[in-house]
Order: structure tokens, then C-alpha cells, then sequence
């Protein structure tokens, strides 16, 4: 509990942004804080590290066929789905004319050995402090990728959601009592609701500790139910490490 006022007290509002994210379960529709994408999220790869966009490949016969007739299709189908536009597009491609498929090949011969060109010119202008850092920013973003997915996953299968601690709920509750002003940006906002929290009196704060630690109890019920059922159909990889692990054997006390 200190170590939460203390965190907040030196401005994190990302970590606050975070504990926020955790008092879904109390269904406070104001508590989201979804801010605009940063320009970094908007830059490839290669712009974060200071490289212009890397070439494109060009696209192969097929898909310039694609791009060619997709829009015709839809308009005079706006409603059609994205599957059956690809079915009818391969169905006509598999009939055009030998000649339209020779051009559209050619075409991309031609553009094929432009870029081969230009991506050797290309990566011999990247550095290898360079070539470290798109590893290590690749390796960053399919971590992400597989966190997503995960989490993805997780919810899929109906894992018990962690209810909010004691701070979060009055934190859920002051949004709402007391919303953010106009002229108050939201660190102004948290910073007071922190010091709110810490001043508050030790009985109404038992209020939400008492609250919070009866979901609690519900919670790792329903967390230990849910983790037995997931080991019993082979969902091993979305089960508490921890509780994989069997403890171990009570052994008889000497007499």
C-alpha cells in the first residue's frame, strides 16, 4: 500500500495507467485512459533506428491481377466478403488471357531487379550498431505480438478476472465523485486523488481493504478451480508455473 502511494507520488502515471487497467472488473465505463498512438508506434523499424523506409518488394503477377480487379468487384458487390472476392478473383485468373499473365510478368521481372538493386544499396548503408538494434526492436515487437496473443488466448478461455486492490477501488470511485476538471491535466488529477487516498481515514479505508479481500478469497477460488481445469485438458502453458509444480510430501513426525 506504501509502495503504491510512493510510486505515485513521483508522478508515474504510466504505473497508475496500468493499476487503472486492473479495475475493469468494477465496470467504470470513465476509468479509460486510451491515449492517442505515439509517433514512434507509426515509424517502421528502420525509422526508429534512423533509416529511411526500406524498399518494397513488388508484387508478383498474381496480386497485381488482384489489385486490378478487387475494385471492380466490389463495385458492383459493396457487400461482398473479403473470401468470396478472392474466390472470384481466382476463378479469373485462372482464365485470363496468356498474354495479360505475360505482361503482368514482365512487368514485375522488371521491378524484381529494381529492387534487388535498391536493397543493396540499401542494407550496404546500414551500420552494425544499427543492425543490432532492428534485431533487438524485431525481437521486441513479435514478444509483444506473442503477449497478445496470449492474453488473447487466456480470455478465450474464461480465466477469472484478479479483482481491484483496495486503492484501485477508491481510485474507480473518485473518478466518478470527483472527474477531472477541464483545466486539470490527468497527473494533476492523480496527484490529488493520491494525496486524497493517503490522508483518508484509516476506518474508511478499511472499507476497501475489507472489500477487496473478500473478492480476493473469492478470487484464488476460483483461479485454483479454473487452473485444476485447464492442467486437466492440456491448456498447460496458460497455468501459474508455480502451480504446476506438486508439493511436496508431508513426511511423519519423529515420535
Amino acid at each position: 500500500m506504501l509502495l503504491t502511494v510512493s510510486l505515485l507520488n513521483r508522478g508515474t502515471s504510466s504505473f497508475l495507467g496500468s493499476l487503472i487497467n486492473k479495475a475493469r472488473p468494477l465496470s467504470v465505463a470513465n476509468l479509460s485512459l486510451s491515449s492517442p498512438a505515439t509517433a514512434t508506434n507509426k515509424l517502421t523499424i528502420e525509422q526508429q533506428v534512423g533509416l529511411p523506409v526500406r524498399p518494397k518488394k513488388p508484387l508478383t503477377p498474381y496480386f497485381r491481377f488482384m489489385n486490378d480487379l478487387r475494385p471492380k468487384i466490389l463495385a458492383s458487390n459493396p457487400n461482398l466478403a473479403l473470401i468470396d472476392v478472392v474466390k472470384q478473383v481466382s476463378k479469373k485468373w485462372e482464365t485470363a488471357d496468356p498474354s495479360l499473365k505475360q505482361r503482368l510478368q514482365e512487368e514485375y521481372k522488371k521491378e524484381q531487379q529494381e529492387y534487388v538493386e535498391k536493397r543493396m544499396k540499401y542494407d550496404a548503408k546500414i551500420t552494425d550498431e544499427q543492425r543490432n538494434q532492428i534485431k533487438e526492436l524485431k525481437q521486441e515487437k513479435t514478444e509483444a505480438k506473442e503477449r497478445r496473443m496470449m492474453r488473447k488466448r487466456i480470455k478465450d478461455l474464461g480465466r477469472p478476472k484478479k479483482p481491484a486492490s483496495a486503492f484501485i477501488r477508491f481510485i474507480a470511485k473518485e473518478r466518478v465523485r470527483t472527474p477531472q476538471s477541464p483545466k486539470q491535466t490527468f497527473r494533476e488529477w492523480q496527484e490529488a486523488a493520491t494525496k486524497k487516498w493517503s490522508t483518508l481515514p484509516q476506518a474508511e479505508k478499511d472499507m476497501y481493504i475489507q472489500e477487496s479481500r473478500k473478492e480476493f478469497e473469492i478470487y484464488k477460488k476460483e483461479i485454483a478451480a479454473w487452473e485444476d481445469k485447464m492442467i486437466r485438458l492440456g491448456n498447460i502453458d496458460v497455468v501459474r508455473q508455480g502451480n504446476l509444480i506438486d508439493p511436496p510430501e508431508t513426511k511423519p513426525k519423529k515420535r
